[in-house]
């Protein structure tokens, strides 16, 4: 090939290479979309079922900051609430959920037992 046929077929691939990289330059800049950061996030998600959940999302800044307690199904969004957001420390704890063998063993000495142990004992 020539020097003419050559710099032809540089050049397509030259463009070709530069599509993808504008693409992922575009996504990373104000003009792409990627402006609004920090406008909305997510403060607390609690799964129901399998496609509905409960959120809670900070939206704005400053004095205009708000939480809203969403409802996410398939189907739609809902708002449930509407709150003033609360300081970072402030997140509720988990309540302590006992175990299986704790509340088994809560329960078979509440019925006074009864069970089949008590009845392979020896008298």
């Amino acid at each position: 090939m020539s020097n003419n046929n050559l710099l032809p077929l540089l050049w397509f691939v030259a463009i070709l290479a530069l599509i993808p990289a504008l693409l992922w330059l575009l996504k990373r800049t104000p003009l792409g979309g990627a402006g609004a950061q920090g406008q909305m996030r997510t403060v607390a998600m609690l799964q129901i079922a399998p496609n509905q959940r409960l959120l809670t999302v900070e939206v704005g800044q400053g004095e205009d900051r708000r939480w809203l307690v969403l409802g996410v199904t398939a189907q739609q969004i809902s708002t449930l609430h509407v709150m003033p957001p609360q300081p970072e420390g402030t997140a509720a704890a988990p309540l302590a959920v006992p175990a299986f063998a704790q509340l088994l063993r809560a329960k078979l000495r509440k019925d006074g037992g009864g069970g089949a142990e008590d009845q392979h004992r020896a008298p």
